[in-house]
This record gives C-alpha cells, sequence and structure tokens, in this order.
C-alpha cells in the first residue's frame, strides 16, 4: 500500500475506483447531483493498482469515506469484498456500488441494470415488455443488465457472442427469469429485433460485432453501451441500415449514478438536466 493514498474529510467523501480512471465523468455527474440537491459532498477519481483494490476500499473506509463507485476491472472484486450484498449483486456476480457503516461494515449493490432500465423507460420512453431483444456480447456489461431486462416481461432475449459458451453460461443462469437463448454470432436467425444492445466494448476501437445486417429494420431501436462525443461505429451501422432510433450509454451513466446517489443520500437526483449538460461536453 502507498503511503500517499489519504483522504480529506472536512465534508462527506466519496469517490469512484478503477483502473484506468482518468476517463471517468463520475465525479462531475456528482458535483452535479450534489448542486442540484444541496448536498455537500467530495467525489474524485482514484486509480488504484490492479492488485492493491481490497486495501484501498479499507483504507478509504477507515478515513472516512462513506461511499464508492466501482468500474472496470474492480466490480467483481469488490462483489467478494462485501460483506453484506444485495440481491440484484449476488445474482449479477458484481458490485458497482459500496457504502459503509459507522463500524466500516461494507455493502454492495449494483445499479448499472436499473440505470439502463431507467435510460430506456424515462428518457427514451421505451417499453421493452413483450419485445424481441438481441444482446451482443456476454461479458460483465451484459450479466449487470440481464435481470432488470427480464424483470421488465420481454417475449424473448437471445444472447450472441463469439464465444459461444460465455453466453450459453449467462442464459442458463437468467433462464428462470424470462425466454432467453444465446448462440453464435453467424447462427443469428434472419428475422429483425425490436431491440439490439450492444454490449461488446468493440465502439471503443471502432468495430463492429460481426452480425448481419437483417436483425435491423425500421422498426428496429438500437442501443450502445458505450458513449462517446459522437455516434459510436455501432449506431452509425444501425442508422443506415434504418432503425427507429439509436441510443448511446450515457444517460444510462448518468441513471446509474443517480440510484447509487439515491442509496447514499436518500434523495433521487433529477437526471435529464445532467444528461443535457453532458452532451455539450467533449467526451474526448
Amino acid at each position: 500500500m502507498t503511503d500517499d493514498f489519504r483522504l480529506e474529510v472536512s465534508v462527506s467523501n466519496y469517490a469512484v475506483f478503477g483502473n484506468p480512471i482518468r476517463h471517468s465523468k463520475s465525479p462531475l455527474i456528482h458535483s452535479f447531483f450534489a448542486k442540484q440537491t444541496n448536498i455537500a459532498l467530495r467525489y474524485e477519481s482514484i486509480e488504484v493498482p490492479t492488485d492493491k483494490f481490497r486495501d484501498y476500499v479499507s483504507i478509504f473506509a477507515s478515513q472516512g469515506g462513506l461511499g464508492l463507485n466501482v468500474t472496470v476491472p474492480f466490480k467483481e472484486e469488490a462483489y467478494s469484498f462485501c460483506g453484506v450484498l444485495t440481491e440484484r449483486a449476488q445474482l449479477c456476480g458484481s458490485v458497482n456500488t459500496i457504502h459503509f457503516d459507522k463500524e466500516l461494515n461494507s455493502f454492495g449493490d449494483t445499479t448499472d441494470g436499473q440505470g439502463f432500465i431507467n435510460d430506456l423507460k424515462i428518457n427514451h420512453q421505451i417499453d421493452i415488455k413483450d419485445k424481441t431483444i438481441l444482446i451482443l456480447g456476454a461479458g460483465g456489461s451484459v450479466k449487470s443488465i440481464l435481470e432488470p431486462i427480464c424483470n421488465e416481461l420481454p417475449c424473448k432475449i437471445v444472447i450472441a457472442n463469439r464465444t459461444v459458451s460465455r453466453a450459453e453460461e449467462l442464459a442458463e443462469k437468467f433462464s428462470k427469469l424470462c425466454n432467453i437463448t444465446a448462440c453464435a454470432y453467424s447462427d443469428l436467425a434472419t428475422e429483425p429485433f425490436e431491440l439490439v444492445v450492444n454490449g461488446t466494448s468493440l465502439s471503443l476501437i471502432g468495430e463492429l460485432p460481426a452480425i448481419s445486417k437483417s436483425v435491423v429494420n425500421k422498426r428496429t431501436c438500437c442501443y450502445d453501451l458505450m458513449y462517446s462525443d459522437t455516434d459510436t461505429v455501432f449506431l452509425r451501422w444501425a442508422s443506415e441500415l434504418g432503425a427507429a432510433k439509436v441510443m448511446d450509454g450515457l444517460g444510462m451513466l448518468v441513471e446509474q449514478a443517480a440510484e447509487s446517489f439515491l442509496i447514499w443520500h436518500g434523495v433521487k437526483p433529477d437526471t435529464a438536466t445532467t444528461i443535457d449538460a453532458l452532451r455539450k461536453i467533449n467526451f474526448n
């Protein structure tokens, strides 16, 4: 553990832990929330060495830290660290929100999935009940959104992934909640879906999942969990195919942060104004 990891405790302390973390918008988002709700807090981004997560969390709590957000690559380690877990955190096997009590006990939750659903329903007025949904990818981001998607009672979910076994594992895990199957990209049926969610990180490198154009038509809504100051390559592809609507993950980012804020402070901030403010900022 480094000796220079210290916190200022003049006001309530919150932070996001990750590696890398320089790109994080969480401090800015929570500063908007704090100003809006008149809550004094200090929220900072802290880059944690990949082998020091537990040490940093323990010291953060002992120095007066009250709540943490956790991003890559530590969400699964946060899950194993926390002494108490919500049901949804247990189901997806990851934690992105931690709060501490006076005895420094740690309570873990995940707000990513609810943030995704809130963005769909509140910001984009999209109801997925009885809809057909294609999810691309089978990593941690996808795992975090499956349970709340199932709770919305879609007609069916298909998880497509380059490594089919990973998609099959997720489909099996969530099969009791809804109609969910798995396949390879190349085995996707030719009919279009009503919602296509890109849960891969390929947009970060300007690449597309290897899927057929037939999964999108003029009634399809397309959502990329990634975000940028311009449409991602996936969203440009969907627009060129005539998709009804294309959406990036900025709204989900703000909505999951708002759920964390609610856990810590008991107040749900307005997200629309924060999303609008962030849209005016260049992400790159």
